[in-house]
């Protein structure tokens, strides 16, 4: 039991900067249960932003109340997945064979920063879009953005050879994989969203595609890259499709 409890404390701790926990090692044993809770983290900072929204709703205008929201939601992730979208992006603007020496660089290129900023715009004019009647379902577009890298932890292959994504790779079991799937069903079933089950589906079946082809799997930056990407484009197949 205190595998499961350190995996979901050093999940939530990777995933955010809620200081609620404070692991940041990687002890044998419960990587494999970190990922099994990545899904839930991404449900919990969605209700903590819902909740945000719905708290201040009847003292601040709607468009800048969704814009704070915005800027919180980058704040209590840490910026992790973005910098990973940066890095990946660098990747694609240089040929395959520098990619990963260019991902590991800690300076973002020029090409990073400036996708990044564009697509900083782009989600947040997708929040707007989203407006009071669908902004409920924000904690189910976290939910499934993260269980689509589950499934990319689990089925696909691991490019590096060290690290907390190895490790995370070595110890994601089917069990571990089988309760991530289950819980986050329950949740699909509950929203009645399965169109947006399979949109994340689709989405990270084309980009798994794309970096196998182009790297032969996924790298953590990679993670964070299609955890960005799949949140763009469900908020926005949210807004096309009016739920």
């Amino acid at each position: 039991m205190k595998k499961v409890f350190d995996g979901f404390a050093l999940a939530f701790s990777m995933l955010s900067i809620i200081p609620f926990f404070k692991v940041h090692h990687f002890f044998k044993g419960i990587n494999g249960f970190s990922v099994m809770f990545y899904p839930l983290v991404g449900f919990i900072i969605g209700i903590t932003l819902w909740g945000f929204y719905t708290l201040l709703t009847p003292f601040m205008p709607q468009t800048h109340l969704l814009v704070l929201m915005f800027g919180l939601w980058v704040l209590l992730s840490g910026a992790l997945h973005l910098d990973g979208f940066a890095d990946t992006v660098d990747g694609f603007f240089v040929p395959k064979e520098k990619a990963l020496e260019v991902m590991k660089d800690p300076h973002n290129g020029g090409m990073g920063m400036l996708f990044s900023g564009v697509f900083l715009i782009l989600k947040a004019s997708s929040i707007v879009a989203l407006g009071s009647e669908s902004i409920y379902l924000l904690p189910i577009v976290l939910l499934l953005s993260r269980f689509g890298v589950a499934c990319c932890i689990y089925m696909c292959h691991y490019i590096s050879q060290n690290g907390m994504g190895s490790l995370a790779k070595e110890e994601f079991g089917r069990g571990h994989f089988a309760v991530a799937v289950t819980y986050t069903l329950v949740f699909v079933a509950l929203f009645d969203v399965w169109s947006l089950l399979f949109v994340t589906l689709a989405v990270f079946f084309i980009l798994a595609k794309i970096f196998h082809s182009r790297y032969g799997g996924f790298n953590g930056d990679m993670y964070g890259f299609s955890i960005e990407f799949s949140e763009l484009i469900l908020l926005n197949t949210i807004v096309v499709m009016g739920l």
